[in-house]
């Protein structure tokens, strides 16, 4: 009987993990900074006549937190984003851009094109840039705030993410591994609200959360789940819970200080499978490979920077931290993005 290949150890699943979602930058639900028009004042509003007007913020959105608002109908939203997700043992280069537009009142869809480029230590690096997994989304506003009022600005959005990214079938180049071969849906709740200081200046805070649910996966020879040459199996990625609180400080009317907060939590992802060629008909016969990656949880933090040219043109730098919880790579992520509203 033929030896079973080595399987790659299921420590090193997790890095790959990581690379694939060098597309899904801030998993797995990232930087929606719409630029949406400021509420309008209401009759019973409560600001001070020396308190900062909402017309005199502009912003593009902190580096991770959804926005709540939607773009008026017929607007269009374009956000490109670069960056790198760097571990200790690689780099993933990306870009995503969010492409939105207004479709109706209260209602914006869009979509989210995934590029990459993987570097490892020890390791070839990738082939060439490749095209990771695609996103659809459509967001529906709830509610709107208004000056005075304690309701916030609530939205619900949808995301469906198909698996066009490269996942399986690498060869001696698993760094071209830019997807997971799943779908995924995600369902999150995104909310937005003011806050005028002492010094009148405002603060604007996000907080978002999510559920994403993924479909299982065929998985064949090397992949980003860890498998070896000749494998064939199943990989099912285990469902994702996602939370986001976020500030913005208005410095002026053009800068920004902005900070997220970030918690995730990811149920265990499974891979069962054999190894094509082996007799099946051996005593003992070839044995069943299982790998688990068992739960994870990572906390998060990303200081960023504001600047707009005016109420439509805005740039982020900042950098994603994620460390510390149970079962996750550390990895610090600069960023920039150039926001467009028109």
């Amino acid at each position: 009987m033929r030896s079973v290949p080595k399987m790659v150890p299921f420590r090193r699943v997790i890095c790959a993990l990581l690379m694939c979602t060098a597309g899904s930058f801030l998993n797995p639900v990232p930087a929606l900074a719409q630029a949406v028009a400021a509420a309008p004042l209401s009759a019973s509003a409560t600001a001070s006549a020396d308190n900062q007007s909402l017309d005199d913020a502009w912003w593009t959105g902190p580096l991770l937190a959804n926005s709540a608002g939607t773009l008026p109908p017929g607007h269009v939203l374009v956000e490109p984003y670069l960056y790198d997700i760097s571990s200790a043992h690689s780099h993933s280069y990306g870009s995503r851009t969010y492409v939105l537009y207004g479709l109706a009142n209260r209602l914006t869809v869009g979509v989210i094109p995934v590029f990459g480029y993987n570097t490892m230590s020890g390791g070839p690096h990738s082939s060439h840039v490749g095209l990771g997994d695609f996103t659809f989304l459509a967001q529906y506003q709830l509610t709107q705030f208004h000056e005075g009022s304690l309701m916030p600005t609530v939205s619900f959005e949808v995301q469906e993410t198909f698996p066009t990214g490269k996942y399986d079938r690498l060869g001696d180049r698993p760094a071209d591994g830019l997807g997971s071969g799943a779908h995924v849906t995600t369902l999150q709740v995104n909310t937005q609200t003011y806050f005028w200081l002492a010094n009148g200046r405002i603060l604007r805070v996000r907080f978002d959360v999510s559920q994403a649910f993924s479909s299982h996966a065929n998985v064949a020879d090397v992949s980003v789940y860890g498998t070896g040459p000749g494998f064939r199996g199943t990989a099912r990625p285990g469902s994702s819970f996602f939370a986001d609180l976020a500030w913005e400080y208005s410095l002026t009317r053009s800068w920004v200080l902005a900070l997220d907060l970030t918690y995730s939590h990811s149920r265990t992802t499974s891979v069962t499978g054999y190894v094509q060629g082996l007799d099946s008909s051996s005593v003992p016969p070839p044995p069943r490979i299982h790998l688990d990656s068992g739960p994870s949880k990572a906390f998060g933090f990303a200081p960023a920077v504001e600047y707009s040219w005016n109420a439509n043109v805005g740039a982020i730098f900042g950098v994603r931290v994620i460390t510390g919880g149970h079962n996750t790579a550390t990895t610090v992520t600069p960023a920039v993005a150039l926001n467009v509203v028109y």
